[in-house]
């Protein structure tokens, strides 16, 4: 994996995250680590192919699943994990993934991507679990937003 294949996603994450929960992000310390799947973790899942080929995971702790929900929804009080929030989490990463796949196009990579799936530990067994190229970005008050790169 190019750094200059990882700073798309990276860039995305942060442009986006901005316009939708109104908080500019920073980027933490980039690092090799195991995709785990734990309790009270939300993993959003976007496949890749083309000339690059695997998994673009976003990881939350459901905590801030809500957080980034309430303020996509224009500071709502969600406070469950339910249908309407996973599908708001959802959309997030297939926007962060979408206005990444843009950015690579215009380096020259052509990719397509998945729909997003949203995984909990309880469905985590369809996802196999492997060595990511990690980068946490900080959302200010409302937590990390864990970006694992599992592409070729």
């Amino acid at each position: 994996m190019k750094a200059e294949h990882i700073n798309p996603f990276l860039e995305s994450a942060r442009v986006v995250i901005e316009q939708v929960v109104n908080v500019k992000p920073t980027m933490g310390q980039l690092g090799i680590k195991d995709v785990k799947f734990i309790d009270k973790y939300v993993w959003i899942q976007i496949g890749i192919s083309g000339h690059m080929n695997g998994d673009i995971v976003f990881g939350l702790h459901e905590d801030v699943a809500l957080r980034i929900v309430s303020a996509m929804m224009g500071g709502f009080q969600i406070t469950e994990l339910d249908e309407l929030s996973r599908s708001a989490i959802s959309e997030l990463g297939n926007m962060i993934s979408g206005n990444a796949s843009i950015l690579l196009y215009n380096q020259g990579v052509k990719i397509d991507i998945t729909p997003p799936q949203v995984i909990v530990k309880e469905n985590a067994g369809k996802f196999e679990q492997k060595k990511a190229l990690t980068i946490p970005l900080h959302i200010g008050d409302i937590g990390e937003l864990d970006i694992q790169v599992l592409v070729s």
